[in-house]
This record gives C-alpha cells, structure tokens and sequence, in this order.
C-alpha cells in the first residue's frame, strides 16, 4: 500500500496532479470506506500467501453474491429476477471448485470472503456516503484511490507493529539467508509488487470510466481467466478436473451478472 504514495505523492508536489483538498470532516466521511479498502487489500493478501493464487481468484470471482446481499441490506436495493439467477452459477462454481481444489485451505478462502465482503461494502458505503454529496475538491476516481490508499497505509502500520513488531525486517532477513534472493534483489520484487498491485486498481477505476459497462465486463472477466491460467504455469500449481470446472462455471457467471446488471440498468 505504502507503494502507492511514492507514485501519486510526487504527481501532486509536482504538480503532475492536481492534489485533493479535504477538510477534517471530509477525512472523516471517508474513514469507513478506508477501513473497507484496507479489508480489501489485507484479504486478498493473506489470500495469496495461504493458498495458490489461482484458487484465491476463484473465489473473488463470488464477489457479484455478496455485493447484491450488501446492496440489499444497507440500500434496500431489489435487482431484477434475471440478475439475481446469474448468481447460481457463481455459487456453484466457487463451491465445485473449493471442493476439489488441491491446495484447498480454511484461511485462504476465509480471506478471500473477507476482501470480497470489503470490496462489497466499499462500494456500497461510497454510493452511500458520497452520493449527491461533493466531498472537498479535486477527488476525480484517481485521486480518490489515491487518498483511500494513503489512509489504510495509516491504518495499517500501527496494526503491522502492533501484530508482528518488527518481525518484517527478521522474515527479509531470513528469506536474503536462504539464497534465493540477495537484499538488492527482494527489494526491487517488493517494490514492483506493490507499484504494479496500485497502478493495476487505478487502471481499474479509470477504465470503468471510460469504457461501454459491457466492455468492461467482458474485460474484466478475460483478465480473471488471463490471471489463474497464468498463476497455474507460473507456479506449477495443480488444478483438478473439478476445480478447473467448477472455476470455469464461476467466472461465466460474474459475466453473464455483469451482462445482466448493465441491461437491468438500461431498463431502469
């Protein structure tokens, strides 16, 4: 996270960007949605490291379920029967999959649901809060990622000191003593970490923005397919018959709910 502020930092001193202007009560109005955000980062995360990345995919592939159960409950919002049908096959495919996923585990999936009840929640605190709402000045989709990626930085520092110290700095050290890595070397794969996981989310924000919602839906499901295929070679990861069917299932149906979602909209 802390990444990201050495990208969007410099933009702003520089003049790059135009900076965001919040006064104290705005800062406060966006604390929930920072919290989400950082939910959102720490699941998927923790996610990644308990299980293989392929199947931490999956099962963010359920996230149109709970952001419909969200939107139901906090807004009161009823989508139409069409939409609510493409759910079915999300549920039985994520739940196929973990069924027979190999490199199943309990915290993997629990992190998973934890960074898609995040991101859901986000979404629905942000139309919430800010809807018909102008909050400070200069808080376009960029720079509103950029200040929720700032404040769950500040959120989260305290919470890494206060969980594991300093035990960051040890685990770098342990890993340079294996011989896979020198400090030069981990560092830079840190750092590229993190600056393409910030500007992978910025893109995502600007292009919902200036693409046909069906486009996006189409891309956004082809990038899922794009990321588990490319973990399972990249990692010698093992899919089973029924994980890879199961998978299949599930990330056709946040399509046809993306297709669904953008004709109940036209509708409306």
């Amino acid at each position: 996270m802390a990444t990201g502020i050495l990208y969007f930092g410099p933009l702003w001193l520089l003049g790059l960007r135009k900076a965001p202007k919040l006064s104290f009560d705005d800062m406060k109005t966006l604390v929930p949605i920072a919290l989400c955000h950082t939910g959102v980062h720490v699941g998927a995360v923790v996610a990644l490291g308990a299980g293989a990345v392929s199947f931490a995919h999956i099962v963010k592939a359920s996230e149109p379920v709970v952001t419909c159960l969200a939107n139901f409950l906090l807004l009161g919002q009823v989508l139409s029967p069409m939409v609510y049908a493409t759910l079915l096959p999300i549920i039985g495919g994520v739940a196929i999959a973990s069924m027979k996923e190999l490199s199943f585990t309990v915290l993997a999936l629990a992190a998973a649901m934890l960074s898609n009840v995040s991101s859901s929640l986000r979404g629905v605190l942000s139309k919430k809060t800010m809807s018909g709402k102008q909050i400070g000045e200069n808080l376009d989709a960029q720079n509103l990622y950029a200040v929720l990626t700032a404040m769950s930085t500040l959120m989260l520092i305290p919470a890494a000191l206060g969980m594991e110290g300093l035990g960051f700095f040890s685990a770098f050290k342990d890993v340079v003593a294996a011989g896979d890595f020198t400090n030069k070397s981990l560092s830079v794969l840190l750092a590229l970490g993190g600056a393409t996981y910030y500007l992978y989310n910025e893109v995502a924000f600007l292009a919902l923005g200036k693409v046909n919602p069906v486009t996006h839906a189409v891309g956004n499901t082809i990038k899922r397919v794009v990321i588990i295929v490319a973990s399972v070679v990249a990692f010698k990861t093992p899919m089973s018959t029924g994980s890879i069917i199961g998978s299949s299932i599930a990330i056709a149906g946040t399509l046809l709910y993306s297709l669904a979602m953008n004709a109940s909209k036209k509708k409306d």
